[in-house]
């Protein structure tokens, strides 16, 4: 049976169009993992949706006039048409209001609260006298009491990480009404994240191959001291609170929308008629469970989640939670609300999707906030992925064809080639190492030595100048071209799957890149050259660079 994996990837909130910080935060990041792990002869079952409960939804629904619902809708298919069109493709892209998502949420409220995880307190809650209601945390913004970011939420501060009450801001507003809040007493339900300090160190205590930035907050946050916290809210959008009393409160979204992930993973299975399928995922501890997540998700990802799956009990415990920092545009963080850099679809009507994974892909803010820049872009597209791979694939095919070569499997290969094959397995294997390791970014900068060491072997080799003496000689050195090729294109594949898949097809008729693993794929030795068009086209962003 092949090893298995689980990947989930963060819900995004469906109240309006993805940005390309949402792509580098999580996303791309998290397909180009799956497709290797999935060429890498691994199963893999990789879940993300849309989350629709919570302010964000209202807020956007009550400044257009319509319903929540309506805005879930919406941008639920906007959402996943936009993933399909960059080609990051989920096996279930599920949505928290399907009723399917409610039972499981029912099931785990239940669970936790017979335990005693979750228990009734009183607190202290924002309240508009303005629109006579209690106001969700998101809807009061300030200034943090932590690091002075002036435009912190009630619940979280995007700046420093920070999880908060809205009672702590400094100067607090509502959005909706521009006044200054007043706190009431309002009886919620607490998750004893207290009663769980503990095992939750012991657990953290295992993952020092966390990312230094995910695993260093994560044990600061522990070590702070945890305190109970409210799971419900004064709202009528979001999940019933399944006991009776409570019409007018509702399970807050930060609780309920990471069971959208046990969602998914149960609704797939029943899509493929095997409703059992997700349990092994979540139940067989011998199964990696990874979370891609962005900076802004950490705290939920790496405490809350853990400590509801441990109040649980049998879950399997998220292995890795390899969290980005942050795509900056311009210095400024990406942000569909204060219309900062592009979105997923503004960019697609410029550039090709191969083209804008492969920059993307680039520059993901692993380690630390990196920049987007269309010169940047322009010149590392045109320089490495157009002039050092297209070309190259371009101009070895060209040969071939033009001169109507078969080029077949040398019986031997000289020492000089046989050293050629021996560092492209070499890179092969850093390149799968990396990958393994969740280091994207160091994978690509190994496909991009291999592409300039390719260049160099064709050029040194002059396949020109041997089809008139040598054509023992030129058959082998094809041969070795055509090999690096083979290998370029398979690596290539999982940061940009349409572009490598397309070329891969030039190379023979019978394997397709989808349908295979590795070793099957680079055993590939009787080469069917059918010479395309230059495989991409080069980019020009002179017309947008002063733009937006």
């Amino acid at each position: 049976m092949k090893e298995r994996i689980l990947v989930n990837c963060a819900l995004p909130y469906a109240n309006g169009p993805l940005h390309l910080g949402h792509i580098a935060g999580a996303y791309l990041g998290a397909d180009i993992f799956v497709r290797f792990n999935r060429l890498n002869d691994k199963e893999v079952l990789f879940i993300s949706g849309s989350d629709e409960y919570g302010t964000p939804i209202t807020i956007t629904a009550e400044k257009n006039n319509v319903s929540p619902q309506e805005i879930a809708d919406k941008y639920n298919k906007e959402q996943y048409e936009t993933f399909k069109d960059i080609d990051i493709i989920f096996d279930k892209f599920t949505r928290t209001t399907d009723p399917e998502h409610v039972k499981d949420v029912d099931e785990f409220f239940l669970n936790l609260y017979n335990k005693k995880y979750l228990e009734k307190r009183y607190m202290v809650s924002p309240f508009c006298k303005k629109l006579n209601k209690f106001m969700p945390d998101r809807y009061i913004e300030g200034e943090c009491p932590y690091c002075g970011y002036k435009e912190a939420r009630g619940d979280q501060c995007d700046n420093c990480g920070r999880t908060l009450d809205p009672i702590e801001l400094i100067n607090p507003v509502c959005k909706l009404s521009d006044e200054k809040p007043e706190f009431r007493v309002t009886e919620h339900f607490f998750l004893r994240l207290d009663l769980l300090q503990d095992k939750l160190m012991d657990y953290l205590n295992g993952k020092d191959f966390w990312k230094n930035n995910v695993l260093a907050f994560t044990k600061n946050f522990v070590n702070d001291g945890l305190r109970p916290r409210a799971i419900t809210r004064d709202l009528d959008w979001g999940v019933k609170i399944p006991l009776d009393n409570y019409n007018d409160k509702r399970i807050y979204v930060w609780f309920e929308a990471l069971i959208g992930y046990i969602t998914g993973a149960r609704t797939y299975s029943m899509e493929i008629n095997k409703p059992d399928y997700w349990k092994d995922f979540y139940f067989d501890n011998k199964i990696k469970s990874y979370y891609f997540i962005g900076k802004d998700n950490i705290p939920f990802h790496t405490v809350i989640w853990p400590a509801m799956l441990i109040a649980h009990g049998n879950y399997n415990m998220p292995y890795n939670v390899p969290a980005n920092e942050y795509l900056r545009f311009e210095g400024e963080q990406f942000s569909k609300s204060r219309g900062i850099g592009y979105t997923v679809n503004e960019m697609l009507k410029i550039i090709d999707k191969n083209s804008l994974r492969y920059y993307i892909s680039s520059i993901l803010p692993e380690t630390g906030d990196s920049d987007f820049s269309l010169k940047e872009f322009q010149d590392k597209v045109n320089s490495e992925l157009i002039d050092k791979y297209g070309n190259y694939i371009y101009r070895l095919e060209s040969f071939i064809d033009k001169n109507k070569l078969n080029i077949t499997k040398p019986e031997k290969l000289d020492d000089n080639d046989e050293d050629i094959i021996n560092v492209l397995k070499s890179k092969f294997d850093d390149y799968k190492s990396e990958l393994n390791n969740l280091h994207i970014k160091k994978g690509l900068s190994i496909w991009l030595e291999v592409a300039m060491m390719a260049n160099n072997y064709f050029n040194e080799s002059a396949p020109w100048k041997l089809i008139k003496v040598d054509k023992s000689k030129l058959n082998n050195k094809l041969f070795v071209s055509l090999k690096i090729a083979e290998y370029l294109t398979v690596m290539l594949y999982p940061y940009v799957p349409s572009a490598a898949s397309a070329i891969w097809n030039t190379f023979t008729d019978n394997v397709k890149i989808e349908d295979k693993n590795f070793d099957s794929l680079l055993s590939v030795d009787n080469f069917n050259i059918k010479k395309g068009n230059p495989p991409f086209n080069k980019i020009d962003f002179s017309e947008y660079v002063n733009g937006k």
